[in-house]
Formats: C-alpha cells, structure tokens, sequence
C-alpha cells in the first residue's frame, strides 16, 4: 500500500542533485537505466500564483508517480524533478508516451488550463543512447547537476584554476618559442606535411575541439592501426608485453606511421608543447584528465567517461607523474578519478613540479 501524500518526501535542491549523482553511480554497476523527469515552470507562473501552482504540481506527481519514485526540485522553486527507476527502456517510446499521459492527466487535475499551458516537461535517460559518429555533447548536462553545484561552491578554486592555466601557459609559450621554432624547421624538412597536427579531442561533456601538436606521424596515415589497438587496451585484452620492453606498455611502441623526428619529439614529450595554446584558448586546462578521440570515447565503459564527463582535459596529471604508459587503462581512469576527488590548487601545483621529471625520466613515452 502506497504510503500517504503526505508523508512522501519531496527533496530540497542539493539532496535531490545528490540522489541523481548516486543513481548514476548505481547505474555504471548495474547496467540499468533511469529516467530523469523535469517540469519547468520557468518562473512563468505569475508571482502570486507561483508557490500554490508548484505545490499543487507536487501533489499530482505524488499521486501519479511510485512511492519508489524519487521526487525533488531540481531547481529550487522552479523546476521539479522525479527519477524512476527499473524501467523498461527498449520500448522507451511507448514508455515516455504512458508516462506523459499520466502525468499530465495527474497535473490537469491540479492546475488550472493557463498553468499547466506554461509546464514544459523534458525526459531524460542515463545512459545515454550512443552513435558511431560523435561530434559533440555526447553526455547531457542536465544528468550532472551535481557538477554545476561543485562548480558554484568551487568558484575561488575554478577561478585560481583558470588564472594559472592562463600564466602558465603563456609563460610557457614565452620561454619554449624558441625551441618552437628550431621543432617546426625540423618537423617540416623531415617529411612531407604541416608542421602542426590538429585533430577532434572531446573535452567536457565531450564537446570536440581541436587538439594541437607537433607533426610526429607520416602524412595520410591509416588510424585504423590505433584504432584496434586501443580498443585492446580499454577492454584489457592487451596484456602489456611489447617487443623489446622489460616492463609492460599499453601504448603502441612500434608505430609505423610514426616518423624517426616523430618517435624523438614523443619521447621527450616536446610534441605536446603546441598544447599551451589549448590552455590559453581554454579547451584545455594544465592539470586534467587526458582528451580522448571519439574512438576510444565509444569503447568505454559507463565508468570510464566519468574522466572526461566531470572534468576539463589536460595538459598533465596524475597518469602522466604515476606512470604514463606503463599503467592499464582502468588503472588510468581510476587516477583521473581521483585526481578529480581531490582536485585542489595545491594538488595542481604539486603535479605540475612533478612533471618536468616524468618527462625528462622518459619512462613510458612513447
């Protein structure tokens, strides 16, 4: 029995967004999908009306949803949120369709026609159905209003962050430009092409920009080759043994596609040094997660693209300072995670003293 209106609890905003961060948590274990339910007054409703409409709002839902239904305001006095979950989400159409009809047949008796007219009511499922081709905002923002509350109780951090990437990178840019010029000579009488490489990275929530670097890979190559070979690595069918190696490497160490300046510049890392302009654009920030390509994004698991989800991608971090290369892919992503747990301007500063000896160490480069 269906306990009574009035003792069915309606979230306040921060409790609500935290449900929504545990259920897709829960979902990356279990594989099963939730619905995420807005109704957007929008601040429409007139003034005097506003409260009493949202509270007569509230009612319906409570009559027309499961007591395990999760409810609470997504927007404090201004959106309201219900999460279903153990849903049938193969017949997802069917489903929203009887769910909208109910809820809005619910609502009806609640409101009147001019209040229910101003509603907008958006579904929103976790996981996110995938394509083969990912261009942009691959993961929707709305299922992660927990980072946009992390962010607004951040902001003296989110903005040191940015200042320093901003004097980082252009401090960077200054005392590299000539070893940027001696690179680009190099670069270009070594082999035919362009002297950078640009190429789609996705970013936050996956929104592609292009990543800049050094020309290290012959022109018109196949990225096939990586293409499988990366797809080994993200599902731990490459057990690390590479030619010529005693300890193990999960990054391809025989390209071919790769030029002999090419194989020089990775080793040194100095053909990531045309990446200080993706700092400075804002694309990138100096300590973060690494950008994938949309390749690798689609092989991932749920729990994978928390790494590029919930944080801008960056020029250095944990992976690069714990081991780079010689570390499996889970064992990465859980150091971003945790990068990202504990993301602090002091942790920032500490990796980035910590950098310069990773890469002159050459440990794992490749």
């Amino acid at each position: 029995m269906s306990a009574p209106a009035s003792e069915r609890t309606v979230l306040d905003e921060s409790d609500f967004c935290r449900v929504i961060s545990l259920e897709r948590k829960r979902t990356e274990r279990s594989k099963k999908p939730f619905l995420l339910m807005l109704l957007d007054f929008g601040g429409r409703v007139p003034a005097d009306n506003h409260i009493e409409s949202l509270r007569k709002a509230l009612n319906g839902l409570t009559l027309s949803t499961r007591e395990t239904d999760v409810k609470g305001w997504y927007r404090q006095n201004a959106v309201v949120g219900v999460i279903f979950t153990d849903l049938d989400i193969e017949n997802r159409n069917d489903m929203l369709g009887t769910m909208l009809t109910r809820v809005i047949g619910s609502l009806r008796e609640h409101l009147t026609f001019e209040q229910l007219n101003q509603v907008s009511i958006s579904f929103h499922i976790f996981p996110e159905k995938w394509e083969q081709d990912v261009q942009r905002f691959p993961s929707n923002p709305i299922l992660y209003p927990d980072l946009a509350q992390k962010a607004k109780s951040n902001r003296v951090f989110c903005a040191t962050k940015r200042l320093l990437d901003i004097v980082g990178s252009i401090a960077a840019l200054v005392l590299f430009s000539p070893l940027f010029a001696v690179i680009a000579v190099l670069v270009k009488f070594s082999s035919k092409g362009t002297v950078l490489f640009k190429q789609q990275r996705l970013g936050q929530f996956g929104e592609s920009f292009n990543f800049l670097k050094f020309r290290s890979m012959y022109e018109d190559n196949d990225p096939k080759i990586h293409q499988e070979f990366i797809k080994q690595v993200i599902k731990g069918a490459y057990d690390g043994n590479a030619q010529g190696e005693r300890k193990p490497v999960y990054k391809m160490t025989h390209d071919p596609r790769v030029t002999p300046i090419g194989q020089f510049l990775r080793r040194t890392s100095l053909d990531e040094l045309p990446q200080f302009l993706n700092v400075l654009k804002g694309d990138m920030s100096l300590v973060g997660p690494r950008p994938p390509l949309a390749y690798e994004y689609l092989e991932y698991d749920l729990w994978h693209r928390r790494r590029v989800i919930e944080a801008k991608p960056g020029l250095t971090g944990l992976w690069q300072v714990k081991g780079r290369s010689r570390i499996g892919f889970d064992d990465m992503v859980r150091l971003d995670l945790r990068y990202l747990r504990a993301s602090s301007f002091w942790l920032d500063i500490r990796i980035l003293m910590q950098t310069p000896r990773a890469v002159m160490g050459g440990d794992g480069a490749y």
